[in-house]
């Protein structure tokens, strides 16, 4: 066997097909063990341990070469061969399919197309590689040594020179998001002028969205350095900000009714907290996704950058919104 060794740290798509060894012996179920024996003799093989048993093309068992060796010359294929062999397709995730061939007891895997066709085995030395790698990726998760986290921990142990450029590039995008909510603010200066109490709103509706999205960031980010895939959380938590954000409408409604004695300004300002809500649980999901795609540390970038965005955002919500509902 000339089968080398798969890298631990190699791993790329990280499936069954990625493992598979397809030049090995295969045979009929209705061949004899002595003619098999002859057939095996000075034909090179990228994996041996184990020999596909097909009938016409549909894989239908699997003999183990020690199996082979042990059995009469006489004796067909299907009389010792193993008819109810794990497989798995090739698009298997690598830790599913490892576990499959540890669960059954054999020390390869046959991989079969979806028609049942026969496609290889995955080598035992390739199954030990991956049991290897996914257990050293599960403790070092366990201990926060992941890439994510140990991105993590360099962010947190660097000096203040790298501290200071790592954060400003963002806060210099914020400064520039504050002159354009001036800007935005402006737009509305009639509307404003003609009832300044909707000015007093402001802060408090880009307080709320910022909050909510604070809180999805936080989640994301944790998830994130531990190896939890954002697609994962991606639909509880917009449903998590849209129940929030009514939430919070509903119980400022009648305390702005109450309070200031003016329903269409209530109604604005209630809608106005549901929108920027649902919308910051959106933004402060897609950041983090696409800085730590992109390789930026999402701790750094996603906190500044979703703020701007945000503000900016909750700011047009609010003033659109209040432009329609009030005279």
């Amino acid at each position: 066997m000339t089968n080398e060794p798969v890298p631990l740290t190699n791993f790329v798509s990280e499936t069954a097909s990625e493992h598979v060894c397809r030049l090995v012996p295969v045979t009929s179920p209705e061949t004899q063990i002595g003619e098999l024996r002859e057939s095996l003799e000075q034909v090179h093989f990228e994996s041996a341990t184990h020999i596909g048993v097909c009938d016409r093309d549909k894989f239908v068992g699997v003999l183990r070469v020690e199996d082979l060796f042990g059995a009469p010359p006489e004796a067909k294929v299907s009389e010792i061969m193993d008819a109810d062999p794990p497989a798995v397709g090739p698009g298997v995730d690598q830790e599913k399919a490892a576990w499959k061939a540890v669960q059954h007891g054999e020390s390869a895997l046959a991989v079969i197309d979806n028609g049942g066709r026969f496609v290889g085995f995955i080598p035992p030395d390739r199954l030990l590689a991956v049991l290897l790698h996914e257990h050293e990726e599960d403790m070092a998760r366990v201990g926060g040594f992941l890439r994510d986290s140990s991105m993590a921990r360099t962010a947190s142990e660097e000096p203040v020179a790298k501290r200071f450029w790592h954060r400003v590039p963002w806060l210099l995008l914020g400064l520039l998001g504050a002159v354009l909510a001036a800007d935005i603010v402006g737009v509305f200066e009639k509307q404003l002028q003609a009832n300044v109490m909707l000015a007093f709103f402001i802060p408090g509706i880009v307080y709320l969205a910022d909050a909510v999205g604070t809180q999805t960031e936080a989640l994301v980010i944790r998830g994130l350095s531990v190896g939890v895939a954002i697609g994962r959380v991606v639909r509880r938590e917009i449903l998590t900000g849209l129940f929030v954000g009514f939430a919070l409408a509903a119980v400022f409604f009648p305390i702005g009714l109450w309070r200031w004695d003016d329903a269409g300004l209530a109604m604005a300002v209630a809608l106005s907290i549901f929108a920027a809500c649902a919308t910051a649980s959106f933004v402060a999901l897609s950041l983090p996704w696409a800085l730590n795609r992109l390789g930026i540390d999402p701790a750094f970038g996603s906190g500044p950058l979703a703020t701007v965005i945000q503000d900016l955002l909750s700011v047009i919500i609010y003033l659109r919104i209040a432009t329609a509902l009030l005279p």
